[in-house]
């Protein structure tokens, strides 16, 4: 058989060179589409086997096939952005899982409350935060410019409940327990956070073990927490007022200040005047004993007052002394500056030392208020005699007071509940339904696709090979 020549030129007899081209590159189309065509049945067939195959396989695994619930949950309350929860306490998403949520939850929908059926849940849950693709891209930015990533803490999370099929809990039973979960932890947020501190409101219960000389400074402690806790409710909302009471945090500061000045003071200036006492000898001899200890710590307390006021001292002089190095004032104004110069100019207000010398300075006054009072109330004993008519009298007093005080507590508690539950309306909330990502039929479509592209596979590479299922010998 004739060669190209070594130009490429066909000899000859072959102008085409059809065949030639066949031989060098080996492949013969015809031959594989006919092989191809002739295993066409079984190729078809293991299609379909393999599909077939794979979906028996599906429906007979699904029960040991895990179903995914989940919700998204939306945290926003004072602090949150600082990772903190209105208490300044740290805030930790998995709190939404703890044991107490789970099994109040359980509880509330009638399911098993065990401790292996909560560890089994608990197990099951988990809590993912929500980050855009905005927040991923703009970090990513500053990474790449070498910029310091601040803490980001997602603001939504992911909350998603994962449990076999088989699991006893139905899938209406799952996005219901779901829902509870997040219903129960709101619950606990607002018992924690909006209801008032238990600082004050006990007053009569601690009276019952006290005698008639400690009223006044049982009574002075509790007015005392009462208008401190609503000056601070009253710088936050200066505007607000109950829809429940109709009163604002001003009002109830002014109604304190009334029951402390009007209510309150009848009943204490009796049982001062009157040196009344349930037992006489007693008081006096606590009284006494009382203050020996106030002398020993105002003693104490005035000692730690010197030695912060030495140091401010030495403080203001040293800085005056810098200053006078430092400066180019004439002497006439320099003389000023030591005249003039204080402590608490010379040192930054809010520094420790400052402080602490306030503190102290605070604290020996306080201990002398204390020692004049219980002085008093000594020598206003000693110096009268008992009198039951003023016990009675006082007592009826006290007896008629118990309930005006309870309603300024009430209307404190009440107030404080409507706005918390204003401050706090969207604290936790559900912004997403909750969805069961089955993906049953779904599912089944891709493993059938997958099982038929076996097959096919299997079927072609059978019959490019010659191998022909159930064909005989001499085929």
């Amino acid at each position: 058989m004739n060669s190209p020549d070594e130009y490429g030129h066909n000899p000859p007899g072959n102008p085409s060179g059809r065949r030639l081209i066949e031989e060098d590159d080996g492949i013969d189309l015809r031959d594989i589409f006919k092989r191809l065509g002739r295993g066409l049945g079984q190729i078809l067939g293991l299609a379909m086997l393999g599909t077939v195959i794979a979906m028996v396989g599906n429906l007979a695994s699904r029960p040991w096939q895990s179903v995914s619930t989940s919700t998204r949950v939306v945290f926003s309350f004072p602090g949150f952005e600082k990772g903190e929860y209105p208490d300044h306490s740290k805030f930790q998403p998995d709190d939404l899982r703890a044991p107490e949520i789970i099994a109040e939850a359980l509880k509330r929908q009638g399911l098993d409350t065990s401790d292996e059926f909560q560890s089994q849940i608990r197990g099951a849950l988990s809590i993912e935060g929500a980050i855009s693709p905005g927040i991923t891209k703009e970090r990513d930015r500053m990474r790449a410019a070498g910029q310091p990533l601040p803490v980001y803490i997602p603001d939504e999370y992911i909350v998603t409940l994962v449990l076999p099929k088989k699991f006893p809990i139905s899938k209406g039973q799952r996005a219901r327990l779901l829902n509870e979960i997040v219903d129960v932890y709101r619950e606990n947020f607002e018992r924690t956070y909006t209801n008032t501190l238990a600082a004050f409101g006990h007053v009569f219960d601690v009276l019952h073990n006290a005698d008639f000389p400690e009223y006044e400074q049982i009574f002075n402690r509790e007015i005392g927490n009462i208008t401190d806790y609503l000056t601070q409710q009253l710088e936050q909302a200066k505007s607000f007022r109950s829809s429940t009471t109709h009163l604002s945090f001003q009002d109830l500061l002014e109604q304190t200040q009334f029951f402390a000045q009007n209510r309150l003071i009848e009943p204490l200036e009796l049982i001062y005047q009157n040196g009344l006492s349930r037992n006489r000898t007693l008081e006096m001899a606590k009284m006494e004993y009382s203050l020996r200890i106030l002398d020993e710590q105002e003693q104490h307390a005035a000692r730690d007052q010197k030695v912060f006021a030495d140091l401010l001292t030495s403080q203001t002089r040293q800085y005056i002394l810098d200053t006078k190095s430092q400066t180019n004032l004439p002497r006439s104004e320099i003389l000023l500056l030591d005249q003039e110069s204080n402590p608490l100019l010379a040192n930054d207000a809010g520094s420790p030392l400052v402080l602490r010398a306030i503190d102290a300075g605070l604290k020996v006054s306080q201990l002398q208020a204390d020692k004049a009072l219980l002085s008093e109330q000594l020598d206003a004993m000693k110096s009268t005699k008992e009198d039951d008519s003023n016990t009675a009298q006082v007592q009826k007093l006290l007896n008629d007071l118990e309930p005006v005080y309870h309603d300024l507590i009430d209307n404190i508690r009440k107030t404080q509940a409507d706005f918390a539950r204003q401050q706090f309306a969207n604290a936790i909330r559900i912004s997403d339904a909750v969805t069961t990502a089955d993906g049953t039929s779904r599912k089944l479509v891709l493993i059938g696709a997958a099982g038929c592209f076996l097959g096919l596979a299997a079927g072609m590479g059978l019959s490019l090979l010659g191998i022909y299922i159930g064909a005989s010998k001499k085929n």
